[in-house]
């Protein structure tokens, strides 16, 4: 049962893995959440005042506080809402989760992530010039060392971090999820690591993430199925 009253508001972005974590998170914890898009790059005065880095996710509760910083929320989460739990009970399993939510959203996020999104989204919707095709080389890849990292965790452990569904699992699903909209992951050549995904694909948490669709932009077949 959650000790947050009301309907929390979350700000977000289709294809921003930070706020797409967040929306896990909050499944995961039963928060019933009312989603409000955010074209955080346009830096609306009144979204600047709610965060002044002016980024997705910013979780606004009913009684006005507005909670930004992508980790520092997770955390408010587990902290308010302890169960289900997405950290683990023992120090050093505790260590592990938050290792690996940092390698997904610092690492993959600057390695892979950001260039994918930038370069093939933005620059097409919002006129800035041609896609990088460096960028998109190189995201490729740090794309395969990711998958290769993956692969080698989900050959050793049921999901990332362990017997359960943690965090690190959370983040990693919102970094692929946003990567595999593009179709640039060729999941024929990672199967356990594509085994991983399907479970996680499944959870009630993640499968709503796989309808978001941008206008203009269609993700490829497999993209929302949970067995593909």
């Amino acid at each position: 049962m959650s000790s947050l009253a009301g309907m929390p508001i979350l700000y977000h972005h289709w294809l921003n893995p930070s706020a797409r974590f967040i929306r896990v998170l909050l499944a995961e914890k039963r928060l019933e959440t009312t989603l409000r898009l955010e074209k955080d790059w346009e830096r609306r005065d009144a979204f600047l005042k709610l965060n002044p880095a002016g980024e997705v996710p910013v979780l606004l509760l009913d009684d006005g506080r507005a909670l930004s910083g992508t980790r520092a929320i997770a955390e408010f989460l587990e902290d308010t809402i302890p169960e289900p739990a997405l950290l683990p009970e023992a120090p050093e399993d505790r260590h592990e989760v938050r290792r690996l939510v940092d390698w997904f959203h610092s690492k993959l996020g600057t390695e892979v992530t950001r260039h994918t999104v930038n370069e093939k989204l933005f620059k097409r919707f919002m006129q800035m010039g041609e896609p990088n095709s460096d960028a998109i080389r190189c995201a490729a890849h740090n794309l395969r060392t990711h998958l290769a990292y993956i692969e080698y965790l989900a050959e050793r452990r049921h999901y990332l971090a362990g017997s359960r569904f943690t965090m690190a699992d959370a983040a990693a699903a919102a970094h692929l999820s946003v990567v595999d909209y593009f179709g640039d992951i060729l999941w024929d050549r990672w199967p356990t690591a594509k085994d991983w995904y399907v479970r996680v694909k499944s959870r009630r948490s993640v499968s709503p993430l796989l309808t978001d669709v941008i206008p203009g932009l269609k993700p490829p077949a497999h993209y929302g199925e949970i067995d593909f």
